[in-house]
Order: structure tokens, then C-alpha cells, then sequence
């Protein structure tokens, strides 16, 4: 077994090493999620913390790690009454983000289940983390199903496995830490409330912290065991007390001033349901006998919305998780008990708040530039300005940003026929989990038994395999999989006309916001998302197709515009983003969406036949399009249409867009690609 990383010498992250020794000391907390750029070692300090856990005494043989002194009575494997004892460390189970659902709950033996009537169950992963810890690297990228039932163990300590008639249950008390990036995508509100704590990490910009940082990482790649031993003996300290912690822990006392403190806090920062509360209260505790006391102060009470409440106030996947403190600190003091001290806890060896290793709030995302610039007419700047140089700096002729006006609720855009792509809430494919539509022969492991049509298999052979009693003599060659349909994600790439001709300020922030809207929607619906952007002399890719839609977003409002408007290289840099999306990730289908007036000024000789020759390039592949007209005023010239009518798509106004019109359009003309493509 390799040698992990100490956790006594990982540099900084004092937050991150807080929350995961308050998860030690007190499971019932919650799990941690933590969120950083890449390479912040979010990944070796938490595999680190497996070797500071106690060790567990298990009932001997058992797959399911009954504790001796308390058995669960329903365990696959029991009774345990005449088992005997074993010892073993607390195990650190990780779940890829590629495992099925099998894998991670468990397998019946589906033969043995029906010819012999046995509970044949082979225990996943999360039976090997009961009493551990279930560590999920890039949690925002494991599938919606798989997160559903993960979260439902966590915070239920069991497992169920119900399928085809038979069941089984067996406990599954784990400490749940997850980790991500937020470039790659973000988690559904409701499954980061799920998350007992947050933290946010980011690598140090002190040079000597730097330093001290590669100085120990080139020492552990050098000589692991060394460096290990360097450190055995903060590392037995450390473990130790998460013991001192854990036997002290039931003697804290939660005051009715703590408590009032709680709620008040969260209702300050009106967080939803009750969960943040009874998280804030765990976590307190926590803190207090983290520190050697049997009494919950303000401090730790603070430490603890500091941890538990950030990534409970998002109310959109755009808002960036965090935490007023000065709010918080108000609210402290106006519900603070009159019998609270002003001295503070005695800090810990590593100077932290409640004696942890810490205890700052994570950084807090800086309030966006509202300001735009003076109100201009329509037309002002069309073509006539100098073209900014390719890449995007500034340039003649350019226009500040504007703010996105407010989003709205779209209806969902469908890509027409039956896809295999990624599990998602968007168009009809095959997948794992939906209704059932029929049956195959399995190819490999079984994982969804047919049970209607595995009997009509086996039935008219039950003679000749020689059946006398009640049983069905089933064999692998009669086990038929179901085939079931559901939902897919998408690729959205939207192709934006940031020309001069879009610039006033009016009809930019009306775009920016529809395009804000469909993104909230792809965002809801599990979609890949791009942003293609075309002005002055060339287009270019403002967000490569990616999962986190709420960078597509920032990059969206960021967005200047002025120039003319190569509406042909808009189109072509969409078709080049495709089709190296087709040889990534061929199973999934796009749909192009161009926000645009129509106008074609530049981009050649003859501008308007290049972008409709751009045009019919993505129609002879059959991409299911539509177009966002943008034109406005009294006199429209209908260019936007004609677009439409080239790309094989449907052309709508912001005003429809509004209206909730846009998914009968895109229907209308996915399915007109269907009827041509079929003719």
C-alpha cells in the first residue's frame, strides 16, 4: 500500500482542513464539499484525513461492517449474535465518476434470485464506506441518478436496493466529502443543501507559502515513507485528539442562546427549509469539543454559518456562494445571549477559531460593473466603425458591456428523434433509467431485468430442463435486459452577433438577457453549453463547449460589441466548434442557436451569399437550428428570416422569445428537418 500524504503537512487550506476534522469528530454533520480551481491538492487532503480516523471494531466475516457492540439487525449477512471480532483502519472508499448504479449500491445475482429464491446480493460501495469515509472526486460530474442516491444513504445511514421483487437493506453511515471544479459545472441547489459544509480553496499568491508548498511536495515525491515519518508524530497528536473530541462530544450542551443565535441566522439570510439550522447546530458542537469545552459560544456559532451557510444562499446557478459577514455579525449581537462573554476561545494549536486549524469565511466573489455606457440610437456604430483587431481587444468603434436584462422562464427546446447521449432533462434517448419500451438480450452484465419477458423465455423450455417443483428453471440465455427510454442533455452552442448593428444599449441588454434565460434553462436541463461570438472582421470561441454554464454567462456579460458583422464566420466557427464536438462526444446532439439581426457587412466581397452558403453547410449536416431575431423599429428588413430559411430552422423575435413561444418554434423545425431529411 503507498504511502498517502500527511495530513499535518499540507500548506494553508485552513478551512478545508476545519471542516473535514469537524466531519471527524461528528459524522452527523454532514459530509463537505469542497470547491477550488484545479491543483489546490482538494484531493490530497482529503484522501490524508483516512489515516487520522480511529480504527473500527467489526463483526468478524461481515461484508456490511457491523459494529460488534451494536449489530444491525437487518444486515444481509446476520445474525451476528455468535460472530466474533475483528479490527481494522476506517477505510477511504472513492466513487468514479464512470461507476453505474450497480457499483455503487450493489448487484443482485438476478438467476440465483429467481431459480433459487435467494437474496444474493453483492454489497457496492457504498456498503464498503459504512463507518469510512466516500470520497467523490468531480461530484458535479457524476450523474444526476447516482448523486440522488448517494445524498438519500447520507442522510438516511441505509441503503435499499428494491428491484424485480426482491429487497435489500443494510446500514450506510459514511463521512461524505465531495469535490469539484466550478469551471466544469455546478450542482443543483437542492443537492449542494444536501452538503452538511462548504469550503472554497484556491492556491496561495504569498510566494513564500508557494515555495513551501513545492519544498514538501519534491520531498514526499523524493521519499514518501521519509516524509511520512517526518510528520508521525503531529499526526499521532492530531489523532488523538479527534478521539478527545469524539468522547467529549456528547457532553456539549447547546444552549437556548446558541440556539436562538442559530435561528436567527438563518432566517436572517432566509435559507430554505430546516436543514441549514439543525447543520449550524451539529456544527457548532462540533466546534466547542473540537476546542475542549462542553459549552457552544458565539464563536463557534459564527464558525459554523461561516461553513454551513454559503452555498445555502444561491438562489441560481449564476449567484456566487457566500456570506455577508458583516450581516452575520449584526445578527450575532443582536440575538446574543446577556450572560455571553466577549473573551475568545482559546485557540488551538494552529491559532484557529474553537482551536481548529482555521476558520476563515471562503472568498467572496466581487460585485459586478454596472455601468454601461450612454443611451444610443439603433443603428449608431453599424459599419461604419473601425473594425477591433480579431482576439478581442479594444479597439475603434467598440462598446462597453452592458448588464444582461432580467431572465426568463423559456420552455424546453428539444432535439427531434431517439438519442444516446448523457443522462439529462432535455430531448427522448435511451438510457439507464425512464420507462420501459421493450427488451434485449443482455450484451455483458445484466443490470436491468425484464422480468415479463425472462419468464416468456424460459417458460416453454421448463420440461425439458427436467422442472418437478414450483421454481422456474431460468438460465443466463433466458435473462432479457429492459430498454428504457428517457431524457438526454444537449450541446446548446449559441453563435452571438456582437456587431456594431447590435450595440445599442437597449437591444444588447434584451439579448444578453434571452440568452441568459436559455442558459438558466440549459442549466436546469443538464446541457452542455457554448458560446461562439462574431464582430468587426472575425469570429471567435468566447466559451468552448463546457458544463459550467454559469462561466458561459460571465463570459456573456463581459461581452463588448462594435464592428461590422462577419455573420459567415459566426456561422463557421460554429460548424468547426461541431464537429470537433461530433469526435469528442459523438452521442451527443447539438442544437445551434444564432442570436442575430440578419445583417451580413462583412467577412468578403460578397458578405450576404458567404453566410448563406455558411448556412446550408450546417443544414446538409442536418443541426437543428433557430435563429433569435433582434431587428427592431417600425421598418423591419426581414434578414433574420431569411437566415432561418437557410439554416433549415425557424426564426423568432425577442418578443416570442418572451412569450414562451420558442420551444413550439424549434419543435416546428426540428421536425421539418425530420420530414426533409426523411424525404
Amino acid at each position: 500500500m503507498s504511502t498517502r500524504y500527511p495530513f499535518t503537512a499540507v500548506v494553508g487550506m485552513d478551512d478545508l482542513r476545519l471542516a473535514l476534522l469537524l466531519n471527524a469528530v461528528s459524522p452527523a454533520v454532514g459530509g463537505v464539499l469542497v470547491r477550488g480551481e484545479k491543483g489546490t491538492a482538494k484531493s490530497t487532503a482529503v484522501r490524508a484525513l483516512a489515516d487520522l480516523l480511529p480504527s473500527v471494531a467489526v463483526v468478524a466475516g461481515c461484508r456490511f461492517s457491523c459494529d460488534p457492540a451494536a449489530p444491525d439487525p437487518q444486515c444481509p449477512d446476520g445474525p451476528h449474535e455468535t460472530a466474533g471480532t475483528d479490527t481494522r483502519p476506517a477505510r477511504m472508499v472513492e466513487l468514479p465518476v464512470g461507476a453505474s448504479e450497480d457499483r455503487l449500491v450493489g448487484a443482485l445475482d438476478i438467476e440465483r434470485a429467481l431459480a433459487e429464491g435467494v437474496k444474493a446480493f453483492e454489497p457496492g460501495l457504498l456498503a464498503d464506506a459504512h463507518r469510512g469515509i466516500l470520497y467523490v472526486d468531480e461530484v458535479n460530474l457524476l450523474h444526476d441518478h447516482l448523486i440522488d442516491l448517494l445524498l438519500d444513504a447520507a442522510a438516511m445511514g441505509s441503503s435499499y436496493v428494491e428491484r424485480e421483487g426482491v429487497s435489500v437493506r443494510h446500514a450506510a453511515r459514511f463521512l461524505l466529502v465531495g469535490t469539484m471544479n466550478p469551471e466544469e459545472g455546478e450542482l443543483r441547489p437542492q443537492l449542494l443543501d444536501r452538503f452538511g459544509l462548504t469550503v472554497e480553496v484556491a492556491a496561495s499568491r504569498e510566494p513564500e507559502q508557494r515555495v513551501e508548498v513545492v519544498r514538501r511536495r519534491l520531498a514526499y515525491d523524493d521519499d514518501p515513507a521519509a516524509f511520512a515519518a517526518r510528520w508521525a508524530d503531529e499526526e499521532t497528536a492530531l489523532r488523538d485528539r479527534i478521539v478527545a473530541a469524539r468522547t467529549l462530544l456528547p457532553s456539549v450542551v447547546l444552549g437556548d442562546a446558541a440556539l436562538l443565535q442559530i435561528a436567527a441566522t438563518c432566517a436572517a439570510f432566509e435559507v430554505d427549509g430546516m436543514r441549514a439550522d439543525i447543520v449550524m447546530a451539529r456544527t457548532a458542537t462540533a466546534l466547542a469539543a473540537w476546542a475542549g469545552r462542553t459549552e457552544v459560544t458565539s464563536d463557534d456559532v459564527r464558525q459554523a454559518a461561516l461553513l454551513a451557510l454559503p452555498h445555502r444562499r444561491r438562489r441560481n446557478p449564476f449567484d456566487a456562494p457566500g456570506l455577508d459577514e458583516d450581516k452575520l455579525d449584526e445578527t450575532l449581537e443582536q440575538f446574543k445571549g446577556e450572560d455571553e462573554g466577549d473573551d475568545d476561545p482559546d485557540p488551538g494549536p494552529d491559532g484557529g477559531p474553537g482551536g481548529g486549524p482555521g476558520g476563515g469565511v471562503p472568498p467572496q466573489g466581487e460585485a459586478p460593473d454596472d455601468s454601461a455606457p450612454p443611451e444610443t440610437g439603433p443603428d449608431e456604430g453599424l459599419d461604419e466603425a473601425p473594425a477591433p483587431a480579431p482576439g478581442g481587444g479594444g479597439g475603434a468603434g467598440e462598446r462597453a458591456a452592458v448588464k444582461a436584462a432580467e431572465p426568463f422562464r423559456t420552455k424546453m427546446l428539444s432535439v427531434p428523434g431517439l438519442g444516446d447521449g448523457a443522462a439529462g432533462r432535455r430531448s427522448r434517448a435511451r438510457t439507464e433509467h425512464g420507462r420501459t419500451t421493450g427488451s434485449v438480450r443482455p450484451r455483458g452484465g445484466l443490470t436491468k431485468l425484464h422480468l415479463t419477458a425472462t419468464v416468456h423465455a424460459a417458460a416453454p423450455h421448463q420440461k425439458a430442463r427436467g422442472r418437478t417443483g414450483p421454481g422456474l428453471v431460468v438460465r443466463r440465455d433466458d435473462l432479457r435486459q429492459a430498454t428504457r427510454e428517457g431524457r438526454e442533455g444537449n450541446l446548446v452552442l449559441f453563435a452571438v452577433d456582437a456587431s456594431g448593428s447590435m450595440a445599442a444599449r437597449q437591444r444588447m441588454s434584451a439579448v444578453k438577457g434571452a440568452v441568459l434565460s436559455l442558459l438558466l434553462d440549459a442549466y436546469q436541463r443538464r446541457d452542455k453549453v457554448g458560446l461562439v461570438t462574431f464582430r468587426g472582421r472575425d469570429a471567435e470561441v468566447a466559451l468552448p463547449p463546457t458544463s459550467s454554464v454559469d462561466a458561459a454567462a460571465a463570459r456573456l456579460e463581459q461581452l463588448p460589441t462594435g464592428g461590422r458583422t462577419p455573420l459567415s464566420a459566426g456561422l463557421l466557427k460554429a460548424h468547426d466548434v461541431l464537429r470537433v464536438e461530433r469526435l469528442r462526444d459523438p452521442s451527443r446532439r447539438p442544437l445551434l442557436v444564432v442570436v442575430t439581426d440578419g445583417r451580413a457587412t462583412g467577412g468578403g466581397a460578397d458578405p450576404v451569399a458567404l453566410a448563406a452558403r455558411a448556412a446550408r453547410l450546417h443544414a446538409s449536416e442536418g443541426t437543428a437550428a433557430v435563429v433569435v431575431d433582434c431587428e427592431t423599429g417600425p421598418v423591419r428588413l426581414g434578414l433574420a428570416g431569411e437566415l432561418a430559411r437557410e439554416l433549415g430552422g425557424t426564426a423568432v423575435t425577442l418578443d416570442e422569445l418572451r412569450a414562451d413561444s420558442i420551444a413550439g418554434l424549434v419543435r416546428n423545425v426540428q421536425a421539418e428537418h425530420a420530414t426533409r431529411r426523411a424525404a
